[in-house]
């Protein structure tokens, strides 16, 4: 019996020993799933990724959870563009055994946890792409680590100089976080394993330490984005593994060496924008693995390595903006599979190279100014991958081959400004993705195909400047897109079809200088966005259609033509005299003394003719009067001696008068007389900012209410200079109109047009009578995609295009019917002086709505005006100011938004509670979404304004009622 009893204890006692061996105590499983349950609380999951996460459950069938099979302790959290938001709970702490924290692509925010040094088995943390903020911790306790990537996030503070720590480090990437301004520290050449090194716009500064170039291991190099200095690196030749460099948008300086040839693996190289200098060594040439060529913008000189030729695996070539010269390597592209070329803004010369599509694979050709020579090349007909190609600026010659019109993926058509000659294919009518044709300054000829109307995509048609002859065919009128046609300077004869009324998206109108004869088409007055109109030195008959007043026109001009009749005063107005004059039976109502000196007409009337005979009776009288006076003064010479004192003062008082008087510049038709500008009252003040006062005022002659800056005398030469040269020469109807400047010793008035709706700021906060805000939804919308479209205008549009620097709520003003127009223009400047360089030396804007990477980089481009822009749309769509206490301290709109994008519970939170409804928040939605684009943190992820216009278009709330409030022009990026 007792042998018995101690038998069946021996088993028991064995098969409890297996049963443990297999299956550990259930203690430590609690731990791990108490700490990933914790885990989970503290994270927002609205795509129920985490649904299967259940106390009930064991932590290894938790879904992007992997356990060990020996131990069955958690060693991985895989959970990348699960939609995550919330924090990382420091519980994570408690999985002693974990190695991998993979969370990329989440919206995650809040701090990085010290207590995730507790994991000192991890080798994996990758949380790129999420919103972690603050300090990162110490982590060179995590010895084992091997692959850290923390990048695009918003940390803070100094760059880690803790890294070099890490010795078993292989990938290290930092990048697109927002650090204090630091140098690369000299302990990373300790990570002698590393083979991945991202380091983009980290805010580094001082030259590359000559430690990292130890790292013989690494094979991505990327510092991009920063503003490294000193000479390009020789050393980085000691980097036998290198495939890819990336410091493109630094300061280097210096030349390329020839050691840089020595990298024989090296696949991509982009060195773009910096300050680097010389021509190209030969043996970069020899690089026969390179897929990628990059150094646009920067000063090299010199002939292109023939070894380019070559090449058998170049993909991706860009060089433009520098000083390359002579002829181009002949061979370039026919051995390899070429896909975006870009050599513009160079001296090439010679021949235009044949072979840049031999492999049928190019999709981008641009070789814009330079000097290419002779006839185009047929071997491009075959071509038919392109989508952008511009060879304009050239002097080539020759006729474009049939094929090359037939483009049928093309979205940019450029050939301008050459001295191509013969006519457009009808081939052309196979580019149906074409949103571009620009074939000005050329000598083409011959009748303009009707195959044009097939474009429909086409947003921009320019062909003036040539010999183009016939009809102006009225199949155009089927391009609902086309917002810039310009055809002046051509042979066109015929009368203009009213089918170009249906263009019903056209803002600039040109045909001037044609031989077109017949009326202008009452039809025009249908195009709501038209903005332009030119149809000067022609043949035109007939009256002026009087509907064209309705139109909001900025410029028009019909002069030169056989028009009769009255011209309507509100076309008058804006085009003034010139824009009518040489139309010998034209003529007006207003007699005024300016069209009195042009030799305008005054319009005959019954009442005008009975006013004629009363006119001679009174030319009689003073005839009669002027006798009579002419003989009294022979009596009064006698006084002449005693008067002369007395003349002589008088003469000196009115020239010290003369001095003091207004010099007045007008920049469009208004009557204005200086001095009642000059009489302002401080009860019509209606503003004051940073560069002067602003007054209303009503003019005593024709009764029109006009705005008049007062210029703080110190800005008076900066502001003046930059707004008449830029508002002066504006002509849009969502810019502020500039009607004239006055100058008199130290002071200046600027007259603008008054907006009775004062700016968007007031009216966002602004009530009426019942309490209902000023500005529902649709109302916002219009004033949002009006102001789109003039700041797209003047990007895009004016030539150079024009930055504004300032574009926030106030700087938008509004006119009776709540259409905005972009102002204030004191600290706007032209594009091609931002790219330069040339103006760098101050930091532009209003707090709250500057992007963020003027806080690392003064170089000033349109993509600031975009980020602008976008903090305007989220102050209409949430009623919100851009910076408020509520957002918490040195936040502002664009993070508090950011922190609601996590569902479409928190995202419907952001939505104005004064005017959402549930007819209108899909609409406010789609802006929004808008606005976060261009709100964007890196400047080239935001759309381009034409972009935007687009997708406002598309974004519209009541798209059959706001038809006339289509896209003005180009609605597609530039290219």
């Amino acid at each position: 019996m007792a042998k018995s009893t101690l038998l069946f204890f021996h088993v028991l006692s064995s098969v409890s020993f297996l049963f443990l061996s297999s299956f550990p105590p259930c203690f430590s499983l609690t731990v791990e799933t108490q700490a990933l349950l914790q885990f989970k609380n503290q994270l927002k999951d609205p795509l129920n990724a985490l649904d299967s996460w259940k106390d009930t459950e064991s932590p290894c069938m938790f879904s992007g959870i992997t356990c060990d099979p020996n131990t069955n302790r958690v060693i991985a959290i895989s959970l990348g563009n699960k939609s995550l938001s919330g924090e990382i709970s420091p519980s994570i702490a408690a999985l002693e055994s974990l190695t991998t924290l993979s969370l990329p692509c989440n919206h995650i925010s809040g701090k990085l946890p010290y207590q995730l040094t507790d994991c000192r088995n991890l080798r994996v943390l990758n949380l790129t792409r999420n919103g972690l903020v603050g300090v990162i911790p110490d982590l060179s306790m995590l010895k084992r680590l091997e692959h850290l990537d923390l990048s695009f996030n918003f940390f803070t503070g100094g760059f880690p100089n803790w890294l070099g720590n890490l010795s078993a480090l292989v990938r290290l990437g930092l990048a697109k976080n927002q650090f204090d301004q630091g140098e690369i520290p000299d302990n990373i050449g300790n990570l002698r394993n590393l083979a991945w090194l991202f380091l983009s716009s980290c805010n580094l500064r001082g030259e590359i330490p000559e430690s990292i170039f130890e790292l013989r291991e690494l094979q991505t190099l990327d510092i991009s984005r920063n503003r490294i200095s000193g000479n390009f690196p020789i050393s980085i030749s000691k980097m036998p593994k290198l495939t890819k460099i990336e410091l493109f948008a630094n300061n280097l300086t210096g030349k390329i060496p020839s050691e840089l040839g020595e990298l024989t693996l090296l696949r991509e190289i982009d060195i773009s924008s910096n300050q680097l200098h010389g021509e190209l060594p030969e043996v970069i040439g020899n690089l026969k693995d390179l897929k990628v060529f990059q150094l646009y913008d920067n000063n090299f000189s010199g002939r292109l390595p023939a070894g380019f030729g070559e090449m058998r695996h170049l993909d991706g070539f860009s060089i433009y903006r520098n000083s390359f010269s002579g002829e181009f390597p002949a061979n370039f592209g026919r051995f390899s599979p070429l896909n975006s070329f870009d050599i513009s803004e160079n001296q090439f010369s010679g021949d235009f190279p044949k072979f840049l599509c031999t492999n049928g694979n190019l999709d981008n050709l641009l070789a814009l100014q330079n000097k290419f020579s002779g006839n185009f090349p047929d071997t491009y007909a075959r071509c038919k991958t392109l989508k952008r190609f511009r060879i304009s600026r050239n002097l080539m010659s020759g006729m474009i081959p049939d094929e090359v019109w037939a483009l049928p993926l093309a979205n940019i058509i450029d050939v301008s400004d050459n001295d191509f000659t013969g006519g457009i294919s009808p081939e052309i009518g196979m580019s149906t993705s074409l949103t571009e044709l620009l074939l000005q300054n050329n000598k083409f000829s011959g009748p303009l195909p009707s195959e044009l109307g097939k474009l429909t995509n086409l947003q921009k048609l320019h062909l003036y400047n040539n010999r183009f002859s016939g009809f102006l065919p009225s199949e155009i009128g089927d391009l609902k897109q086309l917002g810039s046609l310009l055809l002046e300077r051509n042979l066109l004869t015929g009368s203009i079809p009213l089918d170009l009324g249906e263009c019903s998206s056209l803002v600039d109108l040109n045909l001037a200088l044609n031989s077109l004869t017949g009326y202008i088409p009452h039809t025009f007055s249908h195009i709501s966005s038209l903005n332009s109109l030119n149809l000067s030195h022609n043949k035109l008959t007939g009256f002026i259609p009087e509907e064209l007043e309705e139109l909001k026109l900025s410029s028009i001009d019909l002069s030169e033509n056989e028009l009769s009749g009255k011209i309507p005063t509100v076309l008058l107005t804006i085009g003034g005299v010139g824009a009518f004059l040489e139309n010998k039976d034209l003529c007006t109502e207003n007699n005024s003394q300016t069209l009195l000196y042009s030799g305008m007409k005054v319009c005959m009337t019954k009442q005008s003719r009975e006013g004629k005979y009363k006119e001679r009776l009174v030319l009689f009288s003073v005839i009669t009067s002027t006798l009579v006076f002419l003989l009294a003064g022979f009596l009064l010479m006698s006084y002449r001696n005693l008067k002369h004192d007395e003349d002589m003062e008088s003469i000196l008082e009115e020239k010290k008068e003369g001095d003091g008087k207004w010099k007045l510049a007008r920049f469009h038709q208004l009557d204005i007389e200086p001095d009642d500008i000059c009489e302002l009252e401080e009860g019509n003040l209606i503003g004051s900012g940073g560069t002067g006062k602003v007054y209303r005022m009503e003019l005593k002659k024709n009764g029109c209410t006009v705005a008049v800056k007062q210029l703080w005398k110190g800005d008076v030469l900066k502001v003046l200079t930059a707004e008449m040269e830029i508002l002066g020469k504006i002509r849009h109807r969502n810019i502020l109109k500039l009607y004239a400047c006055l100058l008199r010793g130290g002071s200046s008035l600027l007259v603008f047009e008054y907006m009775q709706n004062g700016n968007l700021f007031q009216a966002l906060h602004r009530e009426i009578k019942t309490g209902e805000p000023e500005l529902d939804w649709y109302r916002r919308y219009k004033i949002a995609l009006g102001a789109a479209k003039g700041i797209a205008y003047l990007h895009h549009d004016c030539s150079p295009p024009i930055i504004h620097r300032d574009i926030k709520s106030s700087n938008i003003l509004l006119d009776e019917d709540y259409e905005p127009k972009i102002a204030d223009f004191g600290i706007a400047k032209l594009a091609e002086l931002s790219y330069d360089g040339c103006d760098n030396s101050h930091l532009a804007g209003t707090h709250g709505y500057i992007a963020p990477e003027m806080a690392y980089s003064l170089k000033i481009t349109e993509k600031n005006d975009v980020f602008s822009f976008g903090v305007v749309l989220l102050e209409l769509i949430t009623g919100k100011r851009p910076v408020e206490e509520e957002y918490g301290e040195g936040k502002d709109i664009v993070y508090w938004a950011s922190v609601h994008l996590t569902d479409r519970e928190n995202v419907t939170k952001l939505l104005d509670k004064e005017i959402v409804s549930e007819h209108v928040q899909d609409g406010m939605i789609k802006v929004l979404k808008i606005a976060i684009l261009c709100t964007t943190k890196l400047p080239n992820l935001r759309p381009s304004m034409r972009e935007v216009v687009k997708m406002l278009v598309d974004a519209d709330p009541c798209p059959i009622k706001n038809q006339d409030m289509s896209s003005d022009k180009d609605q597609k990026p530039f290219i």
